[in-house]
């Protein structure tokens, strides 16, 4: 018997990292899917509808009970919901202008930096200036070969500061909000967020049904199947491992823009992924306290991105914060979580 139990524990391991694989992949082609619908509905449109469509499905799977909120619940759902919708929008608009993986690998600056500020250990640091050699890489790059929009590298800057906020407000939903009704609430918010830059685009999609379809299966792609495959590894991961799984995406991005969008990297741009992955890696190997999300339930957790937030200031409520390593994507985002993930990381 002791046998068989020491067997299937690496077994259902290697189920669990085969699923959050699964789900990086889904993430990020959901995204590269995503930028065929630009030309048509404009990113923003796109992302609107995205997050719109995957609200409703969890909806209807959550049933959150929204009537017993309180109005601290709601707050903390709102400023979820908003954070959501800078670090989405900006991401689509982003990945409109630059490759997939560069703007996913920029973006995965926002939990780096939030790891180092809320950390004392000069170990962090050195992870996060590693990251930063990666950014130098891709700005020489740009000068000596395929320039890159700086808009866009703009855009992506500012996805990796609504990360950084959501994985924030993330951890104070996550005390608040049982269940995942804070992640239903949040995605809804985000939508209306989109709507008045993708209100044009989303009107466009909905008096379509062949757009209408595209934009379902990129909220299935890049949001809902993404969220379940998380949420079921997150369970039998230990966190660890469920972060440097996570820390892949720009690897995943970088691939599926070479698959998908013909955006063929350039040996400095994949120098700059593979620095910013070592530097995500090496900030979740590194982190020996983290903050809780909710109760001690695994599937009660949500991923908030590529790292393990360690438990440092005062300011920081700790009982309730999202597990690092997802997604976030929707990152259901990237990220983090799942949404690692992740409140989930409702990202791409």
């Amino acid at each position: 018997m002791l046998g068989l139990m020491t067997t299937a524990a690496p077994r259902a391991n290697l189920g669990a990292i085969a699923l959050l694989l699964c789900s990086a992949t889904s993430l990020q082609f959901g995204a590269a899917f995503a930028v065929r619908l630009f030309p048509e509905i404009g990113a923003w449109g796109t992302n609107a509808l995205r997050l719109a469509f995957a609200a409703v499905l969890l909806l209807a799977l959550a049933r959150p009970a929204l009537h017993r909120w309180s109005g601290r619940q709601w707050r903390a759902a709102l400023v979820l919901g908003l954070a959501m919708g800078a670090m989405n929008g900006f991401f689509y608009a982003s990945i409109e202008r630059i490759p997939l993986g560069t703007a996913v690998a920029i973006e995965f600056i926002g939990p780096l930096l939030l790891s180092a500020a809320l950390s004392r250990r000069a170990r962090d640091h050195a992870w996060v200036g590693l990251a930063a050699a990666g950014m130098v890489l891709i700005g020489v790059d740009s000068f000596t070969g395929a320039a890159l929009d700086p808009i866009g590298v703009l855009f992506a800057l500012l996805a990796a500061g609504g990360w950084a906020a959501y994985i924030l407000a993330g951890s104070k939903a996550g005390g608040l909000i049982p269940g995942q009704g804070g992640l239903v609430v949040a995605m809804a918010v985000a939508a209306l967020v989109s709507l008045p830059l993708g209100a044009q685009g989303a009107a466009i999609a909905l008096a379509d049904p062949r757009l209408l379809g595209l934009a379902a299966l990129t909220a299935l792609l890049a949001s809902f199947i993404p969220y379940s495959l998380e949420f079921i590894a997150l369970r039998r991961l230990p966190r660890p491992v469920f972060g440097v799984l996570m820390s892949l995406e720009p690897v995943v991005a970088t691939i599926g823009g070479w698959l998908l969008l013909a955006q063929v990297p350039s040996t400095l741009k994949l120098a700059a992924v593979l620095l910013v992955v070592a530097a995500s890696v090496g900030v979740t190997l590194g982190a020996r306290e983290v903050v809780e999300v909710g109760d001690a339930s695994a599937g009660e957790r949500l991923a908030t991105g590529p790292i393990e937030l360690p438990v440092l200031p005062a300011h920081f409520e700790p009982p309730p914060a999202p597990a690092a390593g997802s997604a976030r994507r929707m990152r259901v985002g990237g990220i983090a979580g799942v949404g690692a993930r992740r409140v989930h990381r409702p990202g791409r």
